[in-house]
């Protein structure tokens, strides 16, 4: 009977050592810390110029860059629509302010088609 009873005894010893040292939820609430001397390899990244991403991001600077030159052009172009010879009516699109000449002296301006 004895010996018939030393591998059932000796199954119930092995469930019960194993649980012992089975792990526990106070242990896996630790972490491990990573040594701070090992350095971590960075792979770099090449950009091809032939790629989707890079011909776009290249086209949205030469936007943006296109965009910021004609606003100056304009701001510089209302800046000149303000000098006289733009606002003045009395111009008639000259640069100097046409003579009011006398009747008889009175010629045909080439550049307004207007007599003065």
């Amino acid at each position: 009977m004895i010996l018939k009873s030393i591998p059932i005894l000796f199954i119930f010893c092995l469930f019960v050592f194993t649980d012992a040292l089975a792990q526990t939820t106070r242990d896996s609430d630790t972490k491990q810390e990573v040594p701070s001397n090992i350095q971590t390899v960075k792979k770099k990244k090449r950009t091809n110029k032939n790629s989707y991403k890079y011909k776009m991001d290249n086209a949205v600077k030469e936007y943006e860059e296109l965009q910021k030159t004609n606003a100056k052009k304009k701001s510089k172009m209302q800046k000149d629509m303000q000098k006289p010879q733009y606002s003045d009516p009395t111009y008639f699109g000259h640069k100097k302010k046409p003579k009011k000449r006398p009747l008889k002296k009175r010629k045909m301006c080439k550049e307004c088609g207007i007599v003065h």
